[in-house]
């Protein structure tokens, strides 16, 4: 995460140095391509293949090329388990607001700016990333520092999964409730903030609640949600509705953080004073 940020931020100064040399928002963007290029030839030479395992045990082979026999285990999991639901539905909402703010920050940051002005934007995205660095780092800090005199690891990772959608939907509420581009700016950052904790959470608890022979499949049926909530999102026209968007992004945020908080953090107490409980999957 802190070289991804790294990148990123180098990325976002490049790119505001880069327009401002050619006077073209269209630069960046092929700079980019250049560089994905590069990395196709990069990886094609470099990687090998991964097929995966196949598990005769369950009838799914290497003919399954849409592993919908996985799929189907992974729907049964799912629906006997209401901590796997939930843990979803966590990923839903957050990486669907997340996802949904990356189309709407320019056009707010614009929109409560001086008429005309033009916004260094990438300098603003560095300073985005630089705020997912600062949460990934408050993360850790945080986990080295409560973990020898608190709740068991597992726990204090649902209470910082709770907490944290909290936080985001609380900055989404703020960026919207505010029409002053410094406000909104520093909004923004907090929201970046959380996505920096997010990851490392949602690997946590993922990594302990799901078993290995599932956790890829489980992770793509969640993002079948996710597509459909971001796309059923976008089909509604956001750049016109931004401030109903983010209050629906909020809304979810504070849901997914309840949601949370009496669903998954009983079942890691749970599963952390058993230590011979089995995964739910």
């Amino acid at each position: 995460m802190l070289i991804n940020g790294i990148a990123a931020s180098v990325a976002g100064v490049v790119s505001n140095q880069l327009v401002a040399k050619v006077h073209t928002f269209t630069s960046p963007f092929i700079l980019s391509g250049v560089l994905l290029v590069a990395s196709w030839f990069m990886i094609g030479k470099l990687w090998t293949e991964n097929y995966g395992a196949q598990d005769a045990s369950t009838g799914v082979g290497k003919w399954d090329i849409l592993q919908l026999g996985r799929l189907r285990q992974a729907v049964d999991i799912v629906r006997r388990d209401p901590a796997l639901l939930v843990l979803g539905l966590r990923q839903t909402c957050f990486e669907g607001s997340m996802y949904i703010f990356v189309f709407l920050w320019v056009p707010s940051m614009q929109e409560a700016s001086l008429p005309g002005a033009q916004l260094p934007l990438g300098y603003i995205f560095s300073a985005f990333m630089v705020s997912m660095m600062i949460g990934s780092v408050v993360y850790t800090s945080v986990v080295s520092h409560s973990l020898p005199r608190s709740d068991a690891p597992l726990v204090l990772h649902a209470k910082l999964a709770s907490l944290n959608c909290l936080v985001a939907s609380l900055a989404l509420a703020c960026s919207f409730s505010t029409s002053l581009p410094q406000s909104r700016f520093w909004s923004f950052c907090l929201f970046e903030a959380c996505v920096g904790v997010y990851y490392p959470v949602q690997g946590m608890l993922k990594g302990s609640m799901i078993s290995n022979d599932h956790r890829a499949t489980l992770a793509a049926l969640f993002r079948v949600p996710l597509n459909i909530f971001v796309t059923g999102i976008m089909l509604t026209g956001i750049s016109e509705n931004r401030q109903v968007v983010f209050s629906a992004c909020s809304l979810v945020l504070a849901f997914s953080s309840l949601m949370t908080t009496f669903v998954i953090v009983p079942r890691t107490v749970a599963m952390s004073e058993s230590p011979a409980l089995p995964r739910p999957a």
